[in-house]
């Protein structure tokens, strides 16, 4: 497939690549709305005459546009997450093996872990470090190789091919620093240099491994994204993009919830299940004078497409394609939140918007994931809807979705907020 605008899908790469954690993923989208106008708010802060507004909150952020809307509007919230799968640092990671420095990691979510092997990585996140009489917070990222986990050699390994890759995370997944031995303190170093703080002032850290390679289309017509974290950063662009779109329109609240910790169940302070988005909601919207039944959550993430290597792991009548279009996605079990009614909606607005779209269930004898949807519909008490782009890869360090999806699930959340 020839696509002709790859703007989008340009802008999701740039996107990406300023946003290797879910901190960064934070300040990246904090960047564009104020650049168009939003102003910032503490999660303390009295509620503010009608506008546009955010607030943060470690690796989440919830966004909003008030201005010229009536006080018992309808609210249509679009929800994404910042965080993927992913390799994270222990809080004492410096260790040696038979003369290499290594750091010990943990696995974050449901990573492919063998696509963590043998690729360069930098490292970013959080450091908390002192400042004045308490502390303060400082993004991290390094961008140098400085870290590699090599996979051992076919020779040493002669039925891998045929038995399967088989890695222990405790054993297999610490990655190489360099030769020597580490020292206590090392990776602390290391990072607060990155930083640019003074080692004996970093308290406590959230870091995390990223890979390097930047973000690019690929294909024989530039018709794919090759990227890390599309799941979820694509719906997180698209959902920025479109807010920043029907800031100035009127009707229903368009509201913007990103959130962390959905890799791992949604259940955190910041996560979908925690107050976050029902907090802000009450504090500085309005919630208790919105009607809730003409209200619209949109749970926006990833959506397998069916793999032409394995086209037996998917429904038969359910085939997805890349580029074939945003997908409804749906679950007899509720794991993802879709109702006839609210598909009904979003097919509305797609016609509307002149999208195609697509439908996606597993195979009736596989189990699939969740998202945000089922918990925020349980915490709001909200008509939900889950929906996302197709992709392949789905958890490895690097993803695979179509070029031209991008623009057409922006587009599609434009009309969702306006409708």
């Amino acid at each position: 497939m020839s696509v002709t605008d790859t703007s989008s899908a340009l802008d999701l790469c740039r996107f990406i690549d300023s946003s290797p954690s879910p901190y960064h993923a934070v300040e990246e989208a904090a960047l564009r709305l104020a650049t168009a106008g939003f102003t910032e708010l503490g999660m303390d802060d009295p509620p503010p005459v009608p506008g546009r507004h955010f607030l943060r909150s470690g690796g989440a952020l919830v966004a909003w546009a008030d201005e010229g809307r009536s006080a018992e509007a309808p609210l249509r919230i679009v929800g994404a997450h910042t965080d993927s799968p992913n390799l994270r640092l222990k809080p004492n990671p410096d260790r040696s093996s038979v003369g290499y420095r290594q750091v010990g990691v943990e696995v974050y979510g449901g990573a492919l872990l063998n696509s963590w092997l043998d690729r360069d990585l930098g490292f970013s996140g959080r450091l908390v470090v002192r400042g004045g009489a308490g502390t303060r917070v400082v993004l991290v990222r390094e961008d140098r190789p400085v870290a590699r986990i090599p996979q051992l050699a076919v020779h040493l390994d002669r039925g891998v091919n045929d038995k399967g890759l088989v890695l222990n995370p405790q054993v297999h997944l610490s990655p190489v620093l360099g030769t020597g031995d580490a020292r206590d303190g090392d990776f602390t170093a290391m990072a607060a240099a990155s930083a640019g703080v003074d080692p004996g002032d970093v308290l406590d850290f959230d870091v995390m491994f990223h890979d390097l390679v930047p973000s690019r289309l690929v294909g024989i017509h530039d018709d794919m994204v090759s990227a890390p974290r599309i799941d979820n950063l694509l719906s997180c662009h698209a959902g920025t993009e479109a807010l920043i779109a029907v800031a100035e329109a009127h009707g229903a609240v368009p509201v913007l919830a990103l959130f962390d910790h959905e890799e791992i169940g949604s259940v955190s302070t910041t996560g979908a299940a925690g107050p976050l988005l029902e907090r802000t909601l009450r504090r500085f919207v309005g919630l208790d004078a919105r009607p809730v039944g003409d209200s619209l959550v949109l749970s926006v993430d990833g959506a397998h497409a069916t793999h032409p290597n394995y086209p037996d792991r998917h429904d038969p009548e359910h085939r997805i394609l890349l580029d074939g279009g945003p997908v409804l996605k749906f679950n007899a079990r509720e794991r993802y939140a879709t109702d006839a009614v609210g598909a009904g909606i979003v097919r509305l607005a797609a016609e509307r918007a002149d999208v195609e779209l697509q439908s996606f269930v597993s195979r009736s004898d596989m189990s699939c994931g969740s998202t945000i949807g089922p918990a925020t519909a349980a915490v709001l008490g909200m008509r939900t809807v889950d929906l996302g782009v197709a992709q392949l890869a789905m958890h490895s360090a690097r993803e695979l979705c179509g070029s031209a999806d991008p623009a057409q699930l922006r587009d599609l959340l434009v009309e969702l907020f306006n409708t």
